[in-house]
């Protein structure tokens, strides 16, 4: 399996844990995910991460649960693995962002159980690092759509659907919402 870590400093050679800045309300079984953690994602749910960090973003696609009414509705006959939602206000920051995506060894990483986000209580030290010199290309490479908005706040009504749907950083949107449990429920499944 490989994780990685996606941002925008190009010189991290130590992941040290490190409390969440914004504090997220995940139930009290999970508070320990705000204290101090080195996060990552495996290669599945990276597409999560191709844009900027601080982008507000909806990202949507189908699972094993999904309706066919959900599917047609919001998929159709696009042939696209998921559909990443920005404002636009974000796509030429989309556009001209420098990404750093870091490879990590998978030892000593622990399955969260969401979303393909995987946490490590100690250090870790990167194992290769590259730059996606173009996030709408490397979105395209993942079979996701780019679509923006002028706003995010239409697709809140999104999580009422049968498919999966992953709001990050949703607090920078124009009409931003407090920091919370961003996914779907846990546990639903990628459709490849």
């Amino acid at each position: 399996m490989s994780l990685f870590h996606f941002g925008d400093d190009p010189g991290i050679a130590v992941f040290v844990p490190r409390t969440l800045r914004v504090a997220v309300d995940r139930g009290p079984d999970r508070a320990w995910l705000n204290g101090p953690l080195v996060w990552a994602t495996d290669s599945r749910h990276g597409l999560l991460y191709l844009s900027p960090r601080e982008c507000p973003r909806t990202v949507i696609w189908p699972t094993d649960t999904t309706s066919p009414e959900d599917r047609d509705a919001w998929f159709g006959g696009r042939s696209c693995r998921a559909i990443a939602f920005i404002e636009d206000d974000w796509r030429d920051r989309l556009r001209a962002a420098v990404l750093y995506r870091y490879a990590l060894p998978a030892c000593g990483f622990e399955d969260i159980d969401a979303v393909g986000m995987w946490v490590s209580r100690r250090a870790v030290v990167p194992s290769g690092l590259d730059v996606p010199d173009d996030l709408p290309g490397a979105l395209d490479d993942e079979a996701v759509e780019l679509r923006s908005l002028p706003r995010l706040t239409p697709l809140r009504s999104i999580r009422q659907t049968t498919l999966h749907a992953s709001r990050i950083r949703t607090r920078n949107a124009q009409d931003g919402e407090p920091a919370g449990w961003s996914h779907s429920k846990p546990g639903r499944t990628v459709v490849a």
